[in-house]
């Protein structure tokens, strides 16, 4: 039996294992699920840490758009999207351009002209000391301190040893950080009424992506008739993915697959 495929898309300073929990819960619960990286990207994050390639670095927001968009176009059943952070907003973007069955974005970068915040974390706008061959790297502190902000200083060093991991100075250009200009990649379709159903997901204690941000692009949506929800969850950060409580997150998507009628086996 043919089974809906799942394609999960990560976000900066996380690994594509950032996703291997979500992904053996929803092989459980029967849809294929896949969790492919980014180009140039290590089989592990510690490799990513210590020998990135020249590859990965020069990786920004055109080319890993078309990187997605090839894997979902190349299934027979459009696959639903699952994207955190960057992934998020990479899987909006995809899904407004009818890419996709359905699109879920937690604790997405803003899209369009939605700032992150008036007062930006500093992993964002990274200073010359955080760089390194094109990438800006991420310390064990400033992981618990900006993007695992709501766990202990132990899960904190365990994520970060088997997740984290550097990310391009490209990208972030490219998403408009550091005074840069926002890359065209980041426009999405709001008003598309014929695209598949979107969920917004936030962390109400995110401080990389804020709830606030979040609320701003669900308003943006507005005027759709296509299906936009939108899930606040309290007291989590942007490692809501990761973090002890993922699974509280995951089956929430599980069941808002289901009540849109997004089966594991398509009819």
């Amino acid at each position: 039996m043919n089974r809906t495929p799942v394609v999960f898309i990560h976000g900066a300073w996380l690994h594509a294992l950032s996703w291997e929990s979500w992904a053996e819960r929803f092989a459980s619960r029967g849809f294929l699920a896949l969790t492919p990286g980014w180009p140039g990207e290590a089989a592990a994050a510690r490799e990513v840490r210590t020998s990135a390639s020249d590859v990965f670095a020069g990786v920004g927001l055109d080319v890993l758009t078309d990187h997605y968009a090839h894997i979902v176009r190349s299934f027979d059943i459009a696959p639903v999207i699952v994207g955190h952070s960057v992934g998020g907003l990479i899987a909006q973007h995809l899904i407004g351009a009818n890419i996709g069955r359905a699109a879920v974005a937690i604790a997405p970068a803003p899209v369009n002209d939605v700032p992150l915040s008036a007062t930006p974390s500093p992993l964002w706008t990274p200073g010359a000391a955080d760089e390194a061959g094109g990438l800006v790297t991420l310390s064990p502190t400033r992981f618990q301190q900006a993007f695992a902000n709501t766990v202990g200083a132990e899960e904190a060093a365990r994520l970060f040893e088997r997740y984290v991991v550097p990310t391009p100075r490209r990208l972030l250009a490219d998403l408009g950080y550091a005074g840069a200009a926002r890359s065209p990649r980041t426009r999405v379709d709001v008003g598309n009424a014929d695209r598949g159903p979107l969920l917004l997901i936030s962390g109400q204690e995110d401080l990389l992506v804020p709830d606030a941000a979040t609320r701003a692009v669900y308003k943006q949506y507005g005027d759709s008739t296509a299906v936009t929800d939108l899930k606040q969850f309290a007291d989590r950060a942007h490692s809501l993915v990761v973090d002890a409580g993922w699974r509280h997150v995951a089956d929430y998507v599980l069941g808002w697959l289901d009540e849109r009628g997004l089966h594991a086996h398509p009819a």
